[in-house]
């Protein structure tokens, strides 16, 4: 792998590496995830995909089965060119370029949704919107995540992720609530619902949320803190010298980048084998956080479902569930950030975890609405920290200027084990009759990565940017 640490004696250490960008940049950068929230939230989740796939387009069975096939193929593609993409990415100009471009592909793609008529001739086009829009989400977030080691310095990167990851969360409860009060139920915007045009104007309300909260970060872009292959941090607008981490050690400079799809494969295969003998801590943890990331994320799949028809729930109960259980996880990730900063991420993570599997336990011999109400917050509170930690943890690990490919690995790994949460729900429903046991089904995916990440060997010393 080019790029990978070698020693080299008598080369004393640079100075102290930064506490990462100014605040400014660090609100910036919290802001694009506030703004992309609302895809997640309103286009994805809860609105404009239950619009697709009512019976105005269709029977509910086709209509359903064209979503399915189109994120399938859109989850696809994320897989196959993720790490590409962020490898394309490792300079500050095309990472730069990377997140503008796709961010201004999501807002277009959210724009456009607004002509999907209720009607079956329209049905493609919206479907293939959404998973357009996806693809360009997902691109983007590879380039946004890889600018965090940089921007928050190697002493608070957790509480930077910790922020940034609760900030998506409060904006996606914002943006809910406007959508479904203002659009939906009761409409206090007033408007008209013939031909679904309150349905439709919603996507027009989501394209200009992202495209207001997401500039600031795009406009910046350029100017945010790079780190190098040699592990200076490079801040232009601060107008000072390049700064040094504290624990960088001399590297081989890269190889230059090969050109093509195949050379750049190659050179992922490399960089993946390299990993593997300077790190295979890195390599680990890429696995096991996949699988424990998806038994998180099936959390708030199946959330609202178990809500509704396990624990009996109304639709107004569900949607001020689903509010209280975005501010918990943001509360979460506030917290854990915090925490990450003091005892690391792995233990963040760790404890995260073991939280998930107590909650879920006792949600499976406890009947009621109370029961949902303090198992269900429970469950959310200890999924933000762990996924904010899992973005930092990896940040810690990553070698200088490979910030954009491993990040582009992240996004691969777990789009290729998002099957296991969902299925191994439906497999347990099945079995045993009921649907609360799919709970275990959740649970079974959170203890697999659990134990991979307990397995997961501690990083070489001096390989990470702080102590993992």
């Amino acid at each position: 792998m080019s790029g990978e640490h070698t020693t080299t004696a008598g080369r004393a250490p640079g100075p102290t590496a930064p506490e990462g960008g100014s605040r400014a940049r660090v609100l910036m950068w919290c802001l694009w995830d506030t703004g992309t929230s609302a895809y997640n939230a309103v286009m994805l989740t809860f609105v404009f995909t239950v619009y697709l796939t009512s019976e105005s387009f269709g029977s509910t069975e086709h209509t359903s089965t064209l979503l399915s096939v189109a994120m399938t193929v859109a989850g696809v593609a994320i897989a196959a060119t993720a790490p590409i993409i962020g490898q394309r990415s490792d300079t500050p100009r095309s990472r730069a370029n990377f997140l503008t471009v796709n961010t201004v592909v999501l807002v277009a793609c959210t724009a456009l949704a607004f002509f999907a008529r209720p009607e079956p001739a329209f049905l493609v086009f919206g479907v293939a919107l959404v998973a357009l829009g996806s693809v360009a989400q997902e691109f983007a977030t590879v380039s946004y995540n890889a600018m965090l080691p940089a921007l928050a310095g190697p002493h608070r990167m957790g509480k930077v992720s910790g922020w940034g990851w609760g900030a998506g969360y409060v904006g996606g409860i914002f943006a809910l609530a406007f959508v479904l009060f203002g659009f939906v139920t009761p409409g206090f915007l007033g408007i008209p619902t013939a031909g679904a045009l309150n349905y439709r104007s919603v996507a027009l309300f989501s394209a200009a949320w992202i495209l207001v909260f997401c500039l600031p970060l795009m406009l910046a872009a350029r100017s945010m803190p790079f780190r190098a292959y040699d592990g200076e941090i490079h801040d232009e607008a601060a107008g000072t010298a390049p700064l040094m981490r504290t624990d960088a050690l001399p590297v081989t400079p890269p190889a230059p980048r090969q050109r093509g799809i195949l050379g750049a494969y190659a050179e992922l295969f490399r960089t993946i084998a390299g990993l593997w003998r300077v790190s295979r801590a890195t390599v680990f943890f890429l696995i096991s956080s996949a699988v424990y990331r998806d038994g998180l994320a099936g959390i708030f799949t199946f959330g609202g479902v178990l809500a509704a028809e396990t624990f009996g729930f109304s639709l107004t109960e569900v949607i001020m569930f689903a509010v209280a259980a975005n501010l918990i996880a943001a509360l979460g990730a506030f917290v854990g950030g915090a925490l990450d900063d003091a005892v690391g991420p792995r233990a963040v993570i760790t404890g995260s975890l073991v939280g998930v599997l107590l909650a879920g336990s006792v949600l499976l011999f406890w009947s009621g609405k109370p029961a949902f109400w303090v198992c269900g917050l429970a469950l959310c509170l200890f999924v933000g920290p762990a996924q904010a930690a899992s973005r930092t943890y990896l940040g810690r690990l990553i070698p200088p200027g490979r910030d954009g490919e491993i990040y582009g690995l992240y996004a691969t790994t777990g789009r290729a084990v998002s099957f296991m949460a969902p299925g191994l729900f439906g497999l347990f429903v099945s079995v045993m009759g009921a649907q609360i046991w799919g709970v275990v089904g959740i649970m079974v995916v959170v203890a697999a990565g659990l134990l991979l990440l307990l397995l997961t060997p501690r990083p070489p010393e001096g390989f990470t940017t702080a102590q993992v």
